[in-house]
Parts: C-alpha cells; sequence; structure tokens
C-alpha cells in the first residue's frame, strides 16, 4: 500500500489550505525555492511522523523540493486534517499514512509503514519512529545516518535514551532550536492551546480560573493567552525556579490537589504521567474542564477516570465524567493534544520558523553525517540564527549592525571603565 488517506477527493480542498497556509511561511518558501536549485537531499529518504497538517505539508514539499524522497505518517491519532492527507498524496506526490481518529494498531501499522520505506533520515514529533526502530525494527537501523525531533516530549525520551546508550544514531534536537522553542512553542502552543478549548466547548474564558501544569515555554505560552482573555491562571510546578519565575509573573502558584479545587478549566504541558490524578479528581467541583496540550495523554489518567466514572459523549472531542456522588469533570479530545485534535494546531508565522529548522537540519545531516556521533546534539547556531536573519526580512524589519570599533570593544578584556 502506497498510501491510507481517509478520502481522496478532497485533495482539492486540502491543496487550497496549504496553499493558504503557505503564504504565511515565507522563510520555508525561500528555503524551498533554493533547494529546488541545488538539491541538497538528492535521492535521500526520510521518513517523517508529524501532525498532518497544513503547515507540515508545506515542509514536505520543501523537502521534496530537495530532491527527498518522502514518506509521512501521522504523529498523533487524532492531529490529521483529511484533506491535506489527500491532497499530500493527490497533488503532491508524498506517500501519506494518517487518518484522523485512526486507533492505535492503525497509528503503529502507519509508522510500520514509513519505517518500511528504510529511512536514511528520521523526522519524529514524540520519538514514536525512534522507539519503534530501536525495539522492534532494529533492522532499519543499518540505513540510518540521522534524524530530527520536533518536541519537547520526544527530545526527553531521546535523553534518556542516550543516557543509557541506547541511542544508535545522531538526533538533531529541533525542539531546542531558539527560533522554534522562543516562538512556536510560547506563541504557538500559548494560542492554538486556547483555539482548542474554545472551539470544543464554546465557553466564556473571561472570569474563569485557568490551573496550568507545567511552567516552560509551552506553559508560559499559555499562561500568557490565557491571562490575556481574562482569566484567572494558578500554575502548578515541580521545578523551583520555573515556580518563582511563575509567581514573579504575577501568575499564583501552589500543589495541584490545592488547585484543584478552585480549577474551572485545567490545561497540561508537562510531558510527564498521570499529572492530574486521583488526589485532583477527588476535589474537583462540578462542571471542571480539563485538558492536555503535552505530546502525550498519558499526563491525564484517563484509566482512573474509565474505572471510576460514568462516561458519556456530550459532543465530539467533548465527554462526560459522572462520580457517584453527582459531579461531573469534562474531558476534551480524549486527552490528547487539544490544539490539534479540536482546532488546527500552531499558526503558520511560527510553523514557518519551526520547519525552517527540520528542512535546513535534514541538510545539515546529509553534509555532516560522517561527523555526528549517536547522541542528541543541538541545532547549529549558524542555522538559528539564519532562519532569525530570514524571519526579520520577511516581515520587513531591520536591525543594527556592530560598529568595528564596538567589534573591537567586546573582543577586548584590557578596556574598562574609561
Amino acid at each position: 500500500m502506497n498510501y491510507d488517506v481517509q478520502d481522496l477527493t478532497r485533495a482539492e480542498a486540502g491543496e487550497a489550505r496549504i496553499e493558504w497556509a503557505d503564504r504565511d511561511m515565507p522563510v520555508l518558501a525561500s528555503i524551498r525555492a533554493r533547494f529546488e536549485r541545488e538539491k541538497p537531499l538528492e535521492g535521500v529518504r526520510i521518513s517523517a511522523c508529524l501532525h498532518v497538517t497544513t503547515e507540515t505539508a508545506n515542509l514536505m514539499r520543501t523537502l521534496v523540493a530537495g530532491g527527498a524522497d518522502v514518506v509521512l505518517c501521522a504523529s498523533n491519532p487524532l492531529s490529521t486534517q483529511d484533506d491535506v492527507a489527500a491532497a499530500l498524496v493527490a497533488r503532491y506526490g508524498v506517500r501519506t499514512y494518517a487518518i484522523k481518529g485512526e486507533d492505535t494498531p492503525t497509528y503503529y501499522a502507519h509508522i510500520n509503514a514509513a519505517i518500511d520505506h528504510k529511512p536514511q533520515i528520521t523526522m519524529d514529533d514524540g520519538a514514536d519512529v525512534v522507539g519503534c526502530i530501536h525495539a522492534e525494527r532494529r533492522e532499519a537501523l543499518a540505513d540510518i545516518i540521522g534524524g530530527t525531533e520536533e518536541t519537547t516530549t520526544g527530545v526527553i525520551r531521546l535523553a534518556a535514551m542516550a543516557a543509557d546508550g541506547a541511542l544508535s544514531y545522531p538526533i538533531i534536537a529541533v525542539n531546542d532550536a531558539k527560533t522554534k522553542h522562543f516562538f512556536d512553542n510560547r506563541y504557538g502552543t500559548g494560542q492554538s492551546t486556547l483555539d482548542g478549548v474554545i472551539r470544543a466547548t464554546n465557553r466564556l474564558l473571561a472570569g474563569r480560573t485557568l490551573v496550568l501544569s507545567g511552567y516552560g515555554w509551552c506553559g508560559r505560552g499559555v499562561a500568557l493567552r490565557a491571562q490575556g482573555m481574562g482569566m484567572n491562571v494558578i500554575v502548578c510546578e515541580i521545578d523551583p525556579l520555573k515556580a518563582l519565575e511563575a509567581h514573579m509573573d504575577g501568575y499564583r502558584v501552589m500543589p495541584a490537589v490545592e488547585a484543584a479545587a478552585q480549577c474551572d478549566i485545567w490545561i497540561t504541558v508537562t510531558g510527564d504521567l498521570n499529572v492530574i490524578d486521583e488526589p485532583a479528581f477527588a476535589t474537583m467541583k462540578d462542571g471542571a474542564i480539563i485538558c492536555n496540550s503535552g505530546h502525550f495523554n498519558s499526563e491525564i489518567n484517563i484509566p482512573w477516570l474509565e474505572e471510576h466514572a460514568r462516561k458519556r459523549e456530550l459532543k465530539p472531542l467533548v465527554e462526560e465524567y459522572v462520580f457517584a456522588d453527582g459531579r461531573a469533570i469534562i474531558l476534551l479530545a480524549e486527552g490528547r493534544l487539544v490544539n490539534l485534535s479540536a482546532a488546527e494546531g500552531h499558526p503558520a508565522e511560527v510553523m514557518d520558523m519551526s520547519f525552517a529548522n527540520q528542512a535546513l537540519c535534514a541538510e545539515y545531516i546529509v553534509r555532516n553525517a560522517a561527523l555526528l556521533k549517536p547522541s542528541v546534539h543541538l541545532v547549529p547556531e549558524d542555522i538559528d540564527t539564519e532562519i532569525a536573519r530570514l524571519k526579520l526580512a520577511s516581515l520587513g524589519v531591520s536591525i543594527d549592525t556592530l560598529t568595528p570599533a564596538q567589534e573591537e570593544y567586546l573582543r577586548s578584556w584590557q578596556k574598562g571603565t574609561i
């Protein structure tokens, strides 16, 4: 099977939406134009496991323009945009395995289809492909020269693999590029998460209390946007420095079990397990809404809810869990990424920089494969800086440059107070 998508007849609609996103991705477009001329990825097999969205489609177009042989599968069962998947197959010739709402066996069958491509480069969003290759498909390691990882959750998993000596090939942590996490994680997650909550519930946010678990770059973005919408924000953290930062940023900080009683809406962005668990469920008020914007749905202890409450679907992506005492808790999007399951994910403007990193890091891997060791590598600083420069140029923003005297002063240690 060369592809598995929901309905190829939706390709025309998907193509129009891909072109719409492309209008706001000028950095990636400029890279695509250069790739078309230079073909730096000529003949390189790439297996990508990413959210199948309009922005991802423009990354796939860029890789193909560079000469790559690309296969794409979904990195989350609920994040696929089916019209985009159809357009990738029918309009752009990208073998795509992704259906919104696919069950777990289909999800992993699609990942295995991507691995069957015998990739030389993997592009991951959550490290499921890397994990599957190392655990079950080790024969694929023979062809791989490197990979990239898009998310905080995936980088955490890969760092653990590297620390255990289990990682068998080099992977560049695209997530940790400054032009990625400063903008994608903060502004993208901040806006798209609240977009998902609003689309799923149509609730007024102003005046409500948001409990936010995790104050990394994604959490900072969610808190900032929620505060701007008039919400009262409580932050729950395990890191003293991040908790102190949240306090200094003007948010209340407290343990989750205390925050639960005040919660109107709870959003998790930690990348960890059972962040919302039995002690919090016990004190939540009737009608509290819970959701997740971290990569995996493990952040909410859904198995516990399934065992201790009666479930019914109120509408698509909105499920009610009723306890014996009559209290109801509302779960959005099955605990999966609410910003991609209930909305359209990050705006194209921020994904422009994130996917520019993906494209340029693929080129970097091809050029430097012999020098890279099996480990998690940072995005080279010159790539980060070039993407920022291109983005500023696309926005029509100019900045200052140092004079020769200023450059000399910064290089000197002899010059002090004048």
